[in-house]
Parts: C-alpha cells; structure tokens; sequence
C-alpha cells in the first residue's frame, strides 16, 4: 500500500540557493517541453511523447549550461509531469496544460531515487544538493518510492516522500443501517451526522480576516521592489499558511473520527465549481472545504477497508420528511426547522438532510459509487 509522509525541511542558505536552482531548471524543462509538444503538433499534426522530450534534454544542456548542476532524473520528471498533464486534459477534461510560472506561491521538483532518510540524525540527503536537515516526526518502513521537494512564499521548505509499505490493501468490512452514518455539510454548521451531531464550523479564514487584511494594507503601502515589501510579502504568506495549516488540522482530526467510529460514511455529491459562482456565499464555501473532506474520507476509508457512499446531487435530501416522505417544495435556504403537514414530525433542516443521505445511499439503485461489502 502507497502512503505518502511530508517532512519539514531546515536547509542552509546553500542549499535554498541549490534549491532555487532546481525550481527554476525543472520550470525551465518544463516550459521548454510544452513548447515544444504545440509547435510540433501545429507544424506537423502528431504527439511527442515523454521519451521524445527526453531525447531533447542532452541537446538542451549543451545550450544551456547550468541545466548539468541540476538533478539528470528531476529533469525527467518534468517530462513526465507534462505528460500526465495532457492526459488529464484529454481524458478528465481538466484543461489544457500552461505555462509554470515563478511567481507561483508554490515551486516543487521530484527525485525519483538516489535519496537517503535518516531517522537518527534528522536529516536526508538529496542528489546534488546534499544533506538537509530535517524535522522526522514519523517513522515509516517500506520501499522508498518518489520524493517531492517543495518551498512555498513563507519560506518553508517539505519534503514528500511516497513509500511501499508492502501491506495490501484491506478488504471493506461488512455495513449495515446501525453501522452507517449520513452526513450532511453546510456553512452554518460544518457537518450534521443522522444520529444528530452537529459539528461546528470553525471558521478560520474569517476569524483571521481583519489581522489578514491589516497585513495585506501594509503590504499596498510599500515600495514596490524594497527589502520592506518582501518581508511585507512573506507576512502575509505566513498568515495564509496559518490558516489553512488550521483548517487541514481540523479536517483530519474530523475524518480520522469517522472513519474510526463507522464501517460506512453515506455522503452527497456536491457541485462545488457551480456553487462558488454564488458571490455571497463563494468565500465562506472556499473557507469550509468540502472537497477536501470528501478527498480526506475515501482516501482514508481504503486505509482502513470502510465504504464511503455517494448519492446524486440531485436528490432532495433536504426537503423530503424522512418520516413519511412527503415532498415540501416551498422549503428556502432559510428555513431551518419545518413541520411535516401530513405526519406532523417536526424536523431539523440539517438533521433531516443527514438521515435522508444516508436511506439513499443505503438504497443501492441511488449509488454513485459502492464499495464492496464483503
């Protein structure tokens, strides 16, 4: 089973230098490759494949010189990366691929092999950039698999390091109505469980906006191209950071919950992308992030052989009674607690969606996706 393990890195000055240099040669490699692959399809109507563009760097080195202190296989990566890039363009219809910039917030290159970690002494030593301190609050064992070097507009440095543990991956336990539980998401509440928790939205990015935009106002008034508004620039970096270090910390401590505490976690599909385009509402949506808690789930739900279930993002979940299932079509979204007309159960918005999510996903002919039961 694959696991990836992030680590804080400590590099000296030298080594951020080596480190830029590689940003910047893997960028370049990058650029060139993409460049390369529209010419040769405009001019000559056919793909170039990553084995190509490999044949291409050799040539690219003797023309630029300082491409041979970088890392031979990182330069390869780019090639590769590129080409997963087209594939997710071709298949997912993810978009087509674009330029890297050096003005984006984060720059990272790969080392396939030729690493070392050591766990006594706190360090990894990286090719052709050395030994690297390192904070290793995780030990792992398994196969060492591609490493992924990162620096971000803070001026933190991680290392990523994808390993083979060699543990297959579990088969799904058995799910039953008593081991499954419905979740319903929202803004005002972070999630609602159909046995009635309701977990509270922290809300980071709004309880940090007014020290966030007086760092940002400091940030307008300086000189542009001054030492004063680059340490302005890192401020405001370091601010960001904080808080989505504080909403990942959040989601994986409410996911790892449900996972442990359930066989099966039944969920809603959710056009995320449409409802960003609510202006009113796109700040609080990105704050909350569904789709890392979604992402967080199935990934730790194959871990640990549990089920997440799907239903449409059609279904009615909130204004169905999940009582007698009458139909309440005057519902809006501020209406919080209703009163069923025909059976007389009084519901809670959020609750009554989470139960109804979960006697969807229960129904298999209203399944997205299902995992295995046995």
């Amino acid at each position: 089973m694959l696991k990836t393990y992030k680590f804080r890195l400590y590099p000296t000055n030298e080594h951020i230098n080596k480190f830029t240099q590689q940003f910047g040669a893997v960028r370049f490699v990058y650029n060139y490759a993409l460049e390369q692959k529209i010419k040769v399809y405009e001019n000559e109507n056919r793909s170039l494949s990553r084995f190509d563009l490999n044949k291409m760097l050799p040539e690219l080195k003797k023309k630029n010189e300082w491409l041979k202190e970088t890392n031979a296989q990182s330069l390869q990566e780019a090639n590769i990366d590129l080409e997963s890039a087209f594939t997710k363009f071709f298949r997912e219809k993810k978009g087509f691929p674009k330029f890297k910039s050096r003005k984006h917030p984060v720059q990272s290159f790969h080392i396939p092999q030729h690493y070392s970690v050591d766990f006594e002494n706190n360090t990894v030593k990286l090719p052709k950039i050395g030994i690297v301190k390192a904070k290793l609050h995780r030990r792992f064992n398994g196969i060492l698999k591609t490493a992924t070097v990162s620096g971000n507009r803070a001026g933190q440095y991680h290392i990523s390091i994808l390993v083979d543990d060699g543990k297959e991956v579990p088969t799904k336990h058995l799910f039953d109505e008593q081991t499954t539980v419905g979740v319903d998401v929202g803004l005002k509440h972070f999630a609602t469980l159909s046995d009635g928790t309701k977990i509270n939205n922290p809300k980071y990015l709004q309880l940090s906006s007014f020290k966030l935009s007086i760092l940002q106002r400091r940030l307008s008034r300086k000189q542009k191209g001054s030492n004063n508004r680059n340490k302005a620039k890192v401020k405001v970096a370091k601010q960001h950071l904080k808080i989505a270090n504080q909403r990942k910390d959040f989601l994986h401590k409410t996911t790892s919950k449900l996972i442990s505490e359930n066989q099966a976690i039944a969920v809603e599909t959710l056009n995320i992308k449409g409802m960003l385009k609510n202006h009113c509402l796109a700040k609080s949506i990105t704050d909350v992030s569904w789709s890392e808690l979604f992402r967080q789930l199935e990934y730790k739900a194959e871990w640990c052989g549990k089920t997440v279930l799907k239903i449409g993002q059609f279904e009615p979940s909130t204004k169905i009674c999940n009582v007698c299932g009458y139909y309440n079509r005057e519902m809006t979204l501020s209406v919080r607690e209703w009163k069923c007309p025909d059976c007389n159960a009084v519901h809670d918005r959020d609750i009554n969606a989470a139960l109804n999510i979960k006697t969807f996903a229960l129904q298999k002919q209203n399944l997205l996706t299902v995992g295995t039961t046995g």
